[in-house]
């Protein structure tokens, strides 16, 4: 076993370790106290009911912390691989998952929902539905210039973004101060407090459909980044697989929004972080990055409800970790993105 191929056995054992690491860790955080023995017995009990601890501990685990957890990670795992498909695909190191109108249009969603006094799943699928027709919008108005597609796509996400941004905004000022301008601001904040099981689910088969593709054709994005020509060349639709990659990642990105509210910097800083790991190569980055990112949005959510008395919205937590690494990083990762 040569030095590089050592290297990137002991970051695949580290890829692993740490998330199921945190996983085990993350259920002993929070309020009611739960030793570890007791999380053990409760996991098992659903196998072998001769394990099972008390009423309450079991509703700790299974019906508040074990959602939660899984939301972290699912939702972090989201963000960061579809960060690191878009740098990819635009060639760009300060694309993220939103770079489209996905958030600010999921934003607004969630706000018109919460103004109609709409349950949780009525929030959780407006936001969807507005998040795509945001990115629907982007994308058709791009369609319009025939030139410089990739920077007219981008200029139009901006363009909407800001958009659907004022339209937020309008939705807070005709809110309710005492009572619904609070519950949009909350939700725009991000946060992982309502996951349930019951609106975990259906988001987490439409995420880890959507990664599961992604990583299947992840070697189509080495290609991609290579620049048209060249992909021309090997015979590939450049503009169809460019558009497909961009439909997988929208779903992927309005279904991790719509559960956990705006949650910026993890799709932008999460692939830096691991491609200074691993390296550009995307058969490599975009597992490494499902990792990093799950790993990184629990431990976030980890001291967003345990560090302080009450719980921070992680959505603050991430931006002021995420900002001050940004700028490291991105001096430590600069020259590759020259080169």
């Amino acid at each position: 076993m040569n030095f590089k191929q050592g290297k990137y056995t002991i970051l695949h054992l580290i890829f692993i370790f740490i998330p199921i690491t945190l996983f085990f860790m993350s259920f002993l955080i929070g309020r009611y106290p739960v030793t570890p023995i007791e999380v053990i017995y409760t996991l098992v009990s659903k196998f072998d009911p001769s394990y099972a601890v008390s009423d309450t501990i079991t509703s700790v685990v299974f019906n508040i912390r074990l959602p939660r957890i899984i939301g972290a990670l699912v939702v972090g795992a989201a963000l960061s691989v579809v960060g690191a498909t878009f740098q990819a695909i635009f060639k760009n190191p300060l694309i993220s998952p939103d770079i489209l109108g996905v958030s600010s249009g999921s934003g607004f969603g969630a706000a018109i929902a919460i103004l109609l006094n709409g349950s949780s799943y009525l929030i959780q699928l407006s936001a969807f539905i507005f998040g795509m027709i945001s990115v629907s919008i982007t994308y058709f108005i791009s369609r319009v210039y025939k030139t410089s597609g990739i920077l007219v796509l981008v200029l139009s996400g901006m363009a909407i973004s800001s958009f659907f941004g004022s339209l937020i905004s309008s939705a807070k000022f005709l809110a309710d101060p005492n009572n619904k301008l609070p519950e949009i601001t909350f939700w725009l904040m991000g946060s992982l407090a309502s996951i349930n099981p019951k609106t975990l689910i259906p988001v987490l088969i439409i995420i880890i459909t959507g990664l599961i593709i992604l990583i299947l054709l992840r070697w189509r994005l080495n290609i991609l980044a290579m620049g048209d020509e060249e992909s021309q060349a090997l015979g590939l639709n450049t503009e169809r697989l460019r558009l497909m990659f961009i439909i997988i990642s929208t779903f992927i990105t309005a279904s991790a929004v719509c559960l956990s509210g705006v949650i910026g910097w993890v799709g932008l800083i999460v692939p830096h972080m691991t491609r200074i790991l691993t390296g550009p190569d995307n058969k490599i980055l975009l597992p490494a990055s499902i990792s990093f990112g799950a790993s990184f949005l629990l431990l976030m959510d980890d001291i967003a409800r345990g560090l302080f008395l009450i719980e921070i919205p992680i959505g603050i937590l991430t931006a002021v970790i995420g900002a001050p690494l940004f700028l490291v990083l991105l001096k430590k990762g600069y020259n590759d993105w020259k080169s």
